[in-house]
């Protein structure tokens, strides 16, 4: 077997096979991504479910591999020159594996990075604007008196939904008709908002026929069905 012992997460989540990808993760948002990618991809990997409910998150074994206590964070065995490679962040992780594989990403240098513009649109933008959509209405952040940082951020939202339903005018996908990480960072995020969040009427899905549409087609793939239950919670 390949010897993961350098990396001290591998003594809380033992690896049963330490020659495949190892991934640190929870479906969430962010988690489903790269569950989706590794499924897309048919890259072998071994889940790892970091429950936050028992604070895995914050433990000191999960806080070697990423510092930033989130997830999803992975190991990959069989990193660059043949050496364990340990990565965090989602959007960092699905470009390493579209470049690994040869996969969901444009073969051309310009189509690669405007493919990696829209993942960081999904990162700087989407995501952390949805995520406090999430706080403000579904969480915490929804018993605050003051309805103005709430406001701020459903327009937001409604903001970034008007952008990629404008990108989608004349395309199945947001870079054309091949499916790619950039819609792989998205779909997880369009789900949640009008799903778990329960935020689909106040931010005025409707208005945006188009991202509904594409957020049902890419939620239809035999991957991203498999992808929303990785890691499986029990």
């Amino acid at each position: 077997m390949a010897d993961l012992s350098a990396f001290s997460i591998t003594k809380r989540w033992p690896a049963n096979n330490s020659y495949v990808i190892q991934l640190y993760s929870l479906p969430t948002p962010n988690g489903i991504k790269v569950s989706a990618m590794l499924e897309e991809t048919g890259l072998a990997y071994e889940p790892h479910l970091v429950d936050f409910g028992k604070n895995d998150q914050l433990t000191p074994e999960f806080m070697s591999l990423n510092p930033n206590n989130k997830i999803p964070a992975m190991i990959d065995p069989n990193g660059p020159d043949g050496k364990p490679l340990a990565l965090f962040e989602s959007g960092a992780i699905l470009f390493y594996l579209a470049e690994k594989t040869g996969k969901f990403i444009p073969a051309d240098a310009a189509g690669r990075y405007e493919t990696l513009q829209w993942v960081m649109f999904q990162m700087g933008g989407v995501g952390p604007m949805f995520g406090q959509v999430g706080f403000f209405v579904k969480f915490a952040g929804r018993e605050f008196e003051d309805k103005r940082p709430r406001q701020r951020y459903l327009d937001e939202a409604a903001r970034l939904l008007g952008v990629i339903e404008g990108r989608l005018a004349e395309r199945s996908y947001i870079m054309g008709e091949e499916y790619t990480i950039a819609d792989i960072a998205l779909w997880p995020w369009l789900r949640t908002i009008n799903g778990f969040y329960e935020a689909g009427e106040l931010v005025g899905i409707n208005r945006f026929p188009k991202v509904l549409a594409y957020a049902d087609r890419c939620q239809a793939r035999p991957a991203s069905k498999k992808a929303i239950n990785i890691p499986a919670r029990y």
